[in-house]
């Protein structure tokens, strides 16, 4: 029996409004223009190099703005920086959607887009670091392994009502909806209690931490543990290239293509949680190694497939693979973070994490370029064993603060 002055045992469900709600509205208003961006770059002539370098802006400013979100996040707090993040994301999807009626207008829809993944930058970190704080070490997996589910999501509930706006409002419809929902989260950070810190994540007090100075001192973690994350997500990329890209190849039509890619995403997002409690009581390591494991053996089985089921099959073990992954980069991210230069040191793992998702589509490609797709897709699934190696090595011998 809890005595009475002892404060009541913590719950997620306790916190979930303010913990996973505006993720969720920012995700949802994310993934409503991800499917008519490249179309609204066409609309407005874009070559097609042109519109595809458009949609790469979104990542392009995240992974850039990486470093400078956690200047901001520390300079205004988390909660502010979530706030200021959606609705500036809110405001980037309006110029977006005006660019469609303006002269020019290509150049607005570019900045537009590079503002988004800025934004979804900022409004990442903080969230992280946020939850980070709040939440009690032994329930920390599960905490970021479902704000990277409610995110996934969103970005799958995104599109279909982007699409249902669509139907009345034409293509710019899409980018009314991403408004809403960013605007929606900026008001939803604004109108909630703050979280309370946990007990015990404030350090000693002396000279701020720099950027600099977090990466010097935390250079070992970031060139093993690190260099696992970067792998990792350099393979979650790759993924949602493949997939299609081998559906065109077997000469599968786009509707049967986007059946393959969304019964993926749809096993994807039914596993989070569980594998965030598997990490919780069991340790990170039960799920870093299986996680990459399995997407690396099921994108090198992509090339064995001659058809609509085969692909199928292996795309739903791709969708597993990678939800059960889900949170994960954030969780080794927050166990390795110090008390003091958090901000700063999830910056930087937010920059290698990214640095991979760049990566890992350009590796692709090349390989492609000199070789055949098979062979692309087959050298992208030997970055999941390698992942698994280095994860396997290097986590339990890391110093952290629980065991692996």
């Amino acid at each position: 029996m809890t005595p009475p002055d002892s404060p009541p045992p913590f719950s997620l469900r306790s916190i979930a409004v303010p913990a996973f709600g505006p993720a969720l509205l920012f995700s949802v208003g994310q993934g409503a223009i991800l499917p008519v961006v490249a179309l609204s770059a066409r609309e407005l002539g874009a070559s097609v190099a042109v519109a595809a370098l458009i949609v790469t802006l979104m990542g392009l400013g995240s992974w850039f703005f990486n470093l400078p979100a956690s200047v901001i996040t520390l300079k205004f707090g988390e909660r502010w920086s979530i706030v200021a993040a959606a609705a500036a994301g809110a405001l980037a999807l309006l110029a977006a959607g005006l660019s469609l009626v303006i002269d020019d207008g290509l150049w607005l829809l570019a900045a537009a887009m590079a503002v988004v993944g800025m934004s979804a930058s900022v409004f990442s970190l903080a969230r992280q670091k946020y939850l980070t704080e709040a939440v009690p070490l032994e329930f920390r997996a599960r905490a970021l392994s479902t704000l990277g589910g409610v995110s996934r999501i969103g970005v799958f509930i995104g599109p279909f009502v982007g699409a249902a706006v669509m139907q009345f409002a034409g293509i710019s419809g899409a980018y009314w909806v991403g408004v809403a929902g960013m605007a929606a989260a900026a008001v939803l950070a604004v109108t909630v209690r703050d979280l309370v810190a946990h007990a015990g994540t404030s350090g000693p007090a002396g000279p701020a931490p720099t950027l600099r100075g977090v990466a010097v001192s935390h250079a070992g973690v970031f060139l093993t543990a690190g260099a696992g994350i970067l792998l990792l997500s350099a393979l979650r990329a790759s993924r949602q290239v493949v997939i299609p890209l081998w559906a065109d190849h077997l000469g599968l039509d786009a509707s049967q293509a986007s059946l393959v890619y969304g019964l993926s995403g749809a096993i994807d997002m039914l596993v989070f949680y569980p594998a965030g409690k598997v990490m919780d009581r069991r340790g990170r390591l039960w799920v870093a190694v299986p996680s990459t494991l399995i997407m690396g053996t099921a994108l090198m089985l992509i090339p064995m497939t001659a058809g609509f089921l085969g692909l199928l099959l292996v795309a739903l073990l791709i969708g597993f693979g990678n939800g059960i992954s889900s949170g994960l980069v954030m969780t080794l991210g927050a166990d390795f973070s110090p008390d003091r230069g958090r901000g700063q040191f999830l910056g930087l793992w937010r920059f290698i994490a990214d640095a991979g998702s760049t990566g890992g589509p350009v590796l692709l490609s090349a390989v492609t370029a000199v070789a055949s797709l098979g062979a692309g897709v087959t050298a992208t699934g030997v970055l999941g064993f390698v992942a698994a190696g280095v994860f396997a090595v290097v986590l339990p011998k890391l110093k952290h603060r629980r065991n692996y």
